[in-house]
């Protein structure tokens, strides 16, 4: 009887899910890796005035609001990620599930750096390092929520 909640649960639709997930939090955790090493001797200009990356530490949410409420973020991101794994098998279609596993991915790759990068309970800082000079810096993590949010109203407005 397990075995068969078990395989229920594993439906194609969040396996794909998953497996988009997956590659969003491998890419993020790769890139802030290499942002920590690359950058820590300072920023390197990609776009004189334009694109820079910038190694910093976001202790709060998207556009550095929120600032030492990691906590709340962390277990806000818990629960976004287990509200997504639940309803992603309702979507019905393509943009939809790949907004909310965009979104799912972002999510997990910003919780690991609050998990990784904590002196208590999910308190950590998330690292940035895309920087635009006049746009708040940001990472893998944080754009892949930004597209998936921008798919799920894609398909809101696609169904009207």
């Amino acid at each position: 009887m397990r075995e068969l909640r078990v395989r229920a649960a594993l439906t194609p639709t969040r396996l794909r899910s998953i497996g988009i997930a997956v590659v969003v939090v491998v890419a993020d955790q790769m890139t802030k890796w290499w942002a920590r090493t690359a950058l820590d001797d300072g920023p390197i200009d990609v776009i004189p005035g334009v694109l820079r990356f910038r190694l910093t530490e976001n202790p709060g949410s998207a556009f550095s609001l929120f600032q030492n409420a990691g906590v709340f973020l962390g277990l806000g991101a818990l629960v976004a990620a287990i509200l997504i794994l639940v309803t992603v098998q309702q979507a019905s279609r393509i943009d939809e599930m790949a907004g909310m596993s965009l979104i799912l991915g972002g999510a997990v790759g910003n919780l690991v750096d609050r998990v990784i990068r904590a002196d208590g309970f999910l308190d950590g800082a998330v690292i940035d390092f895309v920087d635009l000079t006049r746009w708040p810096t940001f990472n893998v993590a944080d754009s892949a929520i930004t597209v998936g949010a921008g798919l799920l109203l894609w398909a809101a407005i696609r169904t009207k």
